[in-house]
């Protein structure tokens, strides 16, 4: 990309939705045949886990003035297609179909014949036990032990192992569903839930947005629901509810952070779904039910801002949507850059400069990974022939937020406030593209003076330009301090200045020890603080990967029991990393492994797959 005379020239920028360049992600071709609304008619089996039922899909077909009638073409991996009918409201027919060969990464196109005047197309099918985009959770893997659970995780490309469609960001459906499962559990998805008592075990939602298909979300399970605001509350399991409406008691004070900047919640409410620790993700932004893992309830509101993250998904992500997987970095970069400025309207500044902080030191961690792969250290990637999840790392969420806050620092927070809430409005239920962002800030906000950011270097670029924004905090500047006394020895860990610590605080402390501590160091860290016995995931992730990396043995029991209960793939990955370093470590690896796959979400297991190297 190149700036002439104030005029922004966009060079390299796959551009699908402007281009009519189709998703390579997608087997869909919607400049064809675009399916515009769904109806989902499904059984929840846990008896042999799968979903059967049908989906109904209403249409739209391009005119091609020659008469040619093209096929519409849909996503889908594992799936079992049974018959296939094709028409209109009240004259529906059995029609062709065919499936292609499977892609490992892109499943199997199915090509349906459609006949002249069809606008719907009716699908019976079923969903294989191994599905990616579904995990199938056993009893004593849940909170209660009693009853079974399963959960969807469609993003990137996952609801094609669900539900036959176009799974391409580019593509928005509005969509209903109709979905019965046994009592005593109930079934809950990312919708307005239409309440039916007159059918018992069949649940009935409607999502009048159009939305891409992977935030399409289904769940079912022993579900109770406790409200913490007028427009949000949590479901979870009977035993986990209590702590979750404490935690997350923020919720609508978050919520009505948001709106003051970026315009009203177009979603109506905002509810979590707490689910089994097998969860990959921190947290998923389903449209007016994020899915949170239970890693976050720590007992002292000190992780919600993954709540925030994902509430802030409502505006960036949710309503303006990548187009394409290229692209990720437009709701990432954008959610986190917006999480941290509710964070600093909730609970103030300094949290949020730590925050920032920790965040950039994760993003340097991950460039020293991406040193052998600096395309993916770009926040444009090239993601062709590969797996969209390879574009999964922190470089689309930090990176891109440094982005933004460079623009704010640069032209002001009002007015980068107020282009941002015009981004949202002017683009609101959109999917968009990199070239259009590039253009809305060229005609909106760099026409306004200020200077122009070097834009090619933080798009196309691998690292982080030396233009990026440096965030200050006193309170880590403290931690740095009583660091130095303890590794000089002028001062025992015991005696340490530490009363009132926020997380961030001790997160800070355990990334700031020396290279080289020694296993006596370790057990007077652990004596004076608790890390090993800690309840905050964060500080006990990072504190096992120091006992691994250091020898403490201390840590071991601790070590299989999280790896084997958590399976959260931002905790999993560094774990498993530092233990394949050594022989003894691979091994121990693998023996735990072995216990512990069978437990990880499909996600979660391909990760960990190529760290271990499992057979």
């Amino acid at each position: 990309m190149r700036l002439v005379m104030g005029v922004i020239v966009a060079a390299g920028l796959g551009g699908a939705a402007l281009a009519g360049v189709p998703d390579i992600h997608s087997y869909a071709r919607p400049d064809q045949v675009r399916v515009v609304h769904m109806e989902l008619d499904l059984d929840i089996r846990f008896d042999r886990k799968v979903l059967e039922g049908s989906v109904v899909l209403q249409i739209e077909r391009a005119a091609t003035g020659d008469g040619t009638l093209h096929p519409l073409r849909l996503d889908t991996r594992d799936l079992s297609i049974g018959k296939v009918t094709a028409g209109s409201a009240g004259s529906m027919k059995e029609t062709s179909f065919k499936m292609g060969p499977r892609d490992p990464v892109l499943g199997s196109e199915l090509v349906i014949d459609l006949p002249a005047g069809a606008d719907r197309v009716a699908i019976e099918y079923r969903t294989s036990p191994e599905a990616s985009g579904l995990q199938w959770v056993d009893p004593e893997q849940t909170a209660g032990g009693k009853q079974p659970f399963l959960y969807s995780q469609s993003q990137a490309i996952h609801a094609r192992t669900w539900i036959p469609c176009q799974d391409s960001p580019g593509v928005r459906v509005t969509w209903k569903a109709n979905v019965r499962v046994g009592a005593p559990l109930k079934a809950v998805m990312a919708a307005r839930r239409v309440e039916s008592p007159e059918k018992p075990g069949q649940y009935s939602f409607d999502m009048p947005h159009p939305i891409p298909v992977y935030l399409i979300a289904i769940a079912a399970g022993d579900l109770v629901f406790g409200a913490t605001g007028s427009r949000t509350g949590v479901w979870t399991e009977p035993s986990l509810l209590s702590a979750a409406v404490s935690e997350f008691a923020d919720m609508e004070k978050m919520l009505e952070a948001a709106e003051k900047t970026y315009g009203p919640y177009r979603w109506g409410r905002y509810d979590v779904l707490v689910l089994p620790p097998s969860f990959p993700y921190g947290g998923m932004e389903n449209p007016m039910l994020t899915f949170a893992t239970p890693t976050i309830l720590a007992g002292d509101r000190s992780l919600v801002s993954l709540v925030a993250h994902e509430m802030a998904h409502s505006w960036s992500g949710n309503l303006v949507t990548n187009a394409t997987w290229s692209d990720f970095w437009l709701n990432e970069g954008f959610t986190t850059y917006i999480e941290r400025r509710m964070m600093e309207t909730v609970f103030g500044r300094g949290r949020s400069e730590m925050e920032w902080m920790l965040g950039r030191q994760d993003l340097d961690k991950e460039l020293i990974e991406l040193a052998d792969k600096p395309g993916d250290q770009a926040l444009h990637i090239d993601l062709t022939g590969r797996d969209p999840e390879d574009g999964s790392t922190d470089v689309p969420y930090e990176k891109g937020a440094l982005l933004l806050r460079l623009l704010e620092e640069k032209y002001g927070r009002e007015k980068f406030d107020t282009f941002l809430r015009a981004w949202f409005d002017e683009h609101a239920f959109t999917s968009v593209t990199t070239r259009q962002f590039v253009d809305f800030l060229g005609m909106r906000l760099m026409a306004a003076g200020g200077g122009n950011p070097e834009l090619t270097e933080w798009l196309d670029k691998p690292g982080v330009p030396a233009s990026a924004p440096v965030a200050k905090s006193d309170a880590l500047a403290r931690v740095d301090a009583q660091v130095a006394l303890w590794v000089t020895g002028s001062t025992k860990a015991s005696d340490l200045a530490t009363t009132g610590w926020t997380f961030h605080e001790w997160l800070h402390f355990l990334r700031a020890l020396p290279a080289k501590v020694s296993v006596e160091q370790m057990a007077e860290l652990d004596a004076a603080f608790g890390f090993t016995k800690t309840g905050n995931s964060e500080i006990l992730n990072e504190w096992l990967v120091l006992g691994i990396r250091h020898e403490y043995r201390v840590t071991d029991k601790r070590l299989e029991e999280f790896l084997t209960n958590v399976g959260r793939r931002k905790y999993l990955r560094p774990l498993y990393q530092e233990l394949v370093k050594t022989e003894a470590g691979k091994a121990k690896a693998m023996v735990i492994y072995k216990r512990a796959r069978p437990l990880y979400q499909a996600i979660a297991r391909k990760s960990i797959d190529e760290i271990v190297g499992w057979p």
